[in-house]
């Protein structure tokens, strides 16, 4: 139902206010000058009320981006794993620092366009390898947070009509190929770790046992990051990932090198934290994103932190481990994520299969 009331002001001033009821829904009034005006703005609005979108239209107008990301952090992201925490945290941040402020309805995917060229010019406040900038990847990666966040707006929370980032075209990313470290090259980026000092917090040498750790389990760096004391069973020397980006626990065995490093290391433990590697104070977890990649500046190699997981995969399967030895040690969850090491195991499985009719063709006489 909608009504237009007229209204006299003690100047003598008309105004014509337009009133739009519908029953289960927040009345909508706006006041206009003219009555033709009220008119065209009833007949324009009814129909959308009764629709029920004008109700995402009032929200959007009600709540700010800062508003939706801060309700997002407390009741959505603590159902996430985890190790995506951190990481969800800091990109979010980056968006509320740039569009924050802005209410809902003005989140357009223009304005998100403009935010897309943005993280690709602006610096990054952790470079790597000698890139100042974002990469096209990792801007598409920032672009897919803020993009859940405004899906649950839309669909969950009826905070605004549609999500404004499913418009926004992601940047081309060019797929990387696997590297895997020579024996010669992990020796120098050990010994590296060794000899780094950064202004003398590595006061413990965490980052050749980090390193060690990555080259000897294959384990993803957020898993590694995230290691406690308490997933560490030096008796049956084994190492429990857990929350692992696939959602399982996972148990890899610990080498005899590392055993020996981290029982040394337990010796100067931080007690103020349960987790591994942690900062002086216990408060919070060394970056040692930042750490790997200024010692692979000292060893003179260029790899990505990734890639010691295609080592210890690589390595592995030259050493005549299966596609299957591969998965139970990395975590893959799909055969198809180690099909990618296949080629490295082709030698391993022709002797095999050698020694396999070898054995079976043995009492076949042959003229």
């Amino acid at each position: 139902m909608a009504t237009i009331q007229k209204r006299t002001k003690k100047d003598g001033t008309v105004t014509y206010k337009a009133v739009i009821r519908v029953k289960g829904y927040p009345t909508m009034t706006a006041t206009f000058e003219k009555k033709t005006q009220a008119t065209q703005w009833i007949g324009e609005h009814e129909p959308l009320m009764k629709a029920g979108k004008h109700i995402t239209d009032y929200e959007a107008k009600k709540h700010t981006l800062n508003e939706l990301i801060d309700r997002y952090i407390a009741f959505e992201l603590p159902k996430r794993k985890p190790a995506d925490h951190q990481k969800y945290k800091m990109q979010l941040e980056w968006w509320k620092q740039h569009i924050g402020k802005y209410l809902l309805s003005k989140i357009t995917p223009a304005l998100l366009s403009e935010c897309k060229e943005t993280l690709i010019t602006e610096q990054s406040p952790k470079p790597k390898a000698g890139h100042k900038t974002r990469s096209g990847a990792t801007a598409n990666r920032y672009m897919a947070c803020l993009s859940i966040v405004l899906s649950i707006a839309a669909k969950e929370w009826g905070w605004i009509d549609e999500n404004p980032m499913l418009k926004v075209s992601k940047f081309t990313e060019v797929a990387k190929q696997d590297r895997f470290l020579s024996p010669d090259e992990i020796n120098k980026v050990l010994q590296a770790c060794l000899q780094f000092d950064l202004k003398g917090e590595n006061y413990n040498n965490e980052t050749y046992l980090f390193v060690l750790i990555a080259l000897s389990t294959g384990a993803r760096y957020s898993e590694i990051h995230t290691l406690r004391w308490q997933n560490v069973d030096f008796k049956n020397k084994q190492f429990y990932f857990m929350n692992t980006k696939n959602g399982e626990n996972r148990g890899v065995p610990m080498s005899d090198k590392v055993y020996k490093e981290l029982k040394e290391f337990q010796k100067v433990r931080n007690i103020n934290s349960d987790y591994i590697f942690t900062t002086k104070n216990g408060r919070k977890l060394i970056d040692m994103r930042v750490r790997f990649y200024k010692v692979l500046e000292v060893a003179d190699i260029n790899c990505r932190f990734h890639d010691l997981r295609h080592t210890v995969a690589s390595h592995i399967a030259m050493n005549g481990g299966s596609l299957l030895d591969i998965a139970q040690v990395t975590g893959h969850k799909t055969m198809q994520m180690v099909k990618r090491y296949s080629h490295l195991t082709q030698k391993h499985t022709a002797e095999l299969l050698q020694n396999t009719t070898d054995e079976m063709f043995s009492e076949v006489n042959t003229k």
